[in-house]
């Protein structure tokens, strides 16, 4: 098959662009698809307006939706951003892949990207991508680097061209993170050098450069609306808190939060009271970095020309953002705040215009509609449809899966067009949501529970026919002790400061002396210390006791 193949590729190394071919750009000169993924890190699926949010602006995103099909109940492989982003590009699940948290991935394997090159197609990538260093281009033939830490990349283009363009001294290009992470915050960019303006800049030269004489795929990655939430001015005036509607906090809302929410709370700077004119704040923020995204959307799609209707779009993002919902914020949940992403896909010739899918569909599905739709044949190994495929399907039942961690902290999802079943191990608790009402909790009512019984036997069933025993005990969930979060409030509070800061603070001179922050601190690690304790199986876990920090 050809996946198996093409894992057996040697890495591609980061190659300079191909020099352009003489015949002009749009030019229709082969008859497979070129193929257009545009990838938006953190962004809900409920922040479309052609989709129902009839406070934000998506002029751009509410085209594909008018021109292209929905997927309206899509959900990530797993609600963070690396396990998400190595499974879709991977096909593989994450308790396949080894990668189930945001450390380092710990395995190889092949790559859509590649497949795509044996292919016969000119790959290239911009923008965020969270690819190991180790595990080089992952079969892009060129790519525009820019991740978000100073460091996690072999190389930086984004900082280098804000070097080159006179602003080098913007040690966070991306907003300040630490204490500021959560807090709207003016870009200390103009739009013009902004992260998601150049994104779509670098993806229209490619298209301007490209080798017409090839199909191409092209990846625009944006890092918003990740946090921190920032965009340039006037883009940050353009929602403002009074118009901004609080976050969803329903009757006993703190039932529905798993370990991991209050884990992020701690680690987010979000756990020490809440502020209702500052939760709005943050929404209208978040929607600004939206709608600043949405522009750039417009630009790449406007630089296809008439290769548009030659060419498969597909907008989507690694995973959502909890926006204060059930007062959470950051992602780590598999409520539909953070597990549900936007699907959207447009190709005339393939997809029905202004039609909606409500069967259940994942981000793993994108591997083999991505070969299939270059003429290849995907891999059976991989759980995922071609979503050409799942277009016609009228089937209730298919279920799609997600998970977070593993062993004592695992979080697990199973989730149909009408039921999601999650299974905490840090809580040790389940919950059963039924038609996207997620304010109550039928796990725990007798009339359902044959429908909590099925769908809790559907998660089990696919983790023991792949021989995934980690979180099981016969026919159940493995029980672990319970963990606990740090009794001191500051016990957890995470710091991500550019590595010069210790070096700018000192050049301030002896009378503003500052210790700065020991980041290596266990302190100041908790989420290494939680994947460490991941790693731990049950029957460990449960001689070592408590399981407390």
């Amino acid at each position: 098959m050809l996946a198996s193949t093409v894992s057996k590729l040697p890495l591609m190394g980061s190659l300079p662009l191909p020099a352009p071919e003489t015949a002009p750009f749009g030019k229709m000169s082969h008859i497979r698809p070129n193929i257009l993924f545009i990838f938006a890190d953190q962004f809900r699926a409920d922040c479309i307006a052609a989709l129902g949010n009839d406070r934000i602006r998506t002029p751009n995103i509410d085209r594909l939706v008018r021109e292209g099909t929905v997927f309206s109940r899509c959900y990530t492989p797993s609600p963070v951003c690396m396990p998400a982003r190595y499974a879709l590009t991977s096909g593989l699940p994450p308790h396949l892949t080894g990668c189930v948290d945001n450390q380092q991935m710990t395995e190889k394997h092949g790559s859509f990207i590649e497949a795509l090159g044996t292919l016969g197609y000119q790959t290239h990538g911009v923008g965020k991508m969270h690819f190991p260093k180790a595990h080089g281009d992952w079969g892009f033939q060129s790519r525009d680097h820019a991740e978000e830490l100073a460091g996690e990349s072999a190389r930086d283009d984004y900082r280098t061209f804000l070097a080159e363009s006179g602003f080098g001294h913007v040690r966070d290009p991306y907003g300040f993170r630490s204490e500021y992470y959560y807090i709207p915050q003016p870009s200390q960019l103009p739009d013009k050098l902004h992260s998601s303006t150049w994104v779509a800049d670098r993806s229209i030269d490619f298209l301007r450069r490209r080798d017409a004489r090839k199909p191409f795929f092209l990846w625009s990655s944006f890092i918003k609306p990740h946090p921190p939430f920032e965009s340039p001015y006037p883009w940050s005036r353009l929602y403002r808190m009074h118009e901004i509607e609080g976050p969803f906090l329903p009757d006993g809302f703190a039932e529905q939060q798993n370990f991991w929410n209050k884990v992020q709370a701690r680690y987010k700077y979000m756990d020490g009271g809440r502020s209702g004119f500052l939760d709005r704040m943050i929404i209208a923020a978040y929607y600004s970095m939206i709608s600043h995204v949405d522009y750039q959307v417009g630009r790449i799609l406007d630089a296809l020309g008439p290769e548009i209707d030659n060419t498969l779009i597909v907008f989507s993002s690694d995973h959502g953002e909890m926006l204060g919902d059930y007062g959470c914020y950051g992602k780590r949940s598999m409520l539909d705040a953070s597990a549900h992403v936007p699907l959207l896909v447009r190709l005339p010739s393939r997809f029905a215009p202004g039609k909606t899918v409500t069967c259940a569909a994942s981000l793993l599905d994108l591997y083999p509609t991505f070969v299939e739709i270059a003429g290849g044949q995907p891999d059976s190994v991989s759980e995922g449809l071609s979503l050409q495929r799942l277009q016609h399907w009228h089937d209730e039942s298919r279920c799609v899966f997600s998970q977070f961690s593993q062993n004592q902290l695992g979080l697990y999802m199973v989730a149909n067009s009408e039921w999601k079943y999650i299974y905490s191990a840090a809580d040790n608790k389940e919950w059963l949501y039924h038609g996207g009402f997620e304010n109550i909790n039928l796990a725990g009512v007798d009339q359902y529970e044959p429908v909590k019984k099925q769908m809790k036997g559907r998660l089990i069933e696919r983790f023991r026919t792949n021989g995934y025993e980690l979180p099981l005990d016969g026919d159940d969930w493995a029980r672990f002790p319970s963990p606990e979060l740090p009794a001191d409030q500051d016990d957890g509070l995470l710091f991500q400061d550019p590595p010069e800061l210790s070096r700018d603070l000192a050049e301030l001179g002896p009378d503003y002396q500052h210790a700065g922050v020991d980041t290596s601190s266990e302190k100041h690690n908790l989420l290494q210390r939680l994947a460490k304790q991941s790693r731990i199986p049950a029957r460990t876990a449960t001689k070592a006791g408590s399981g407390s920090e």
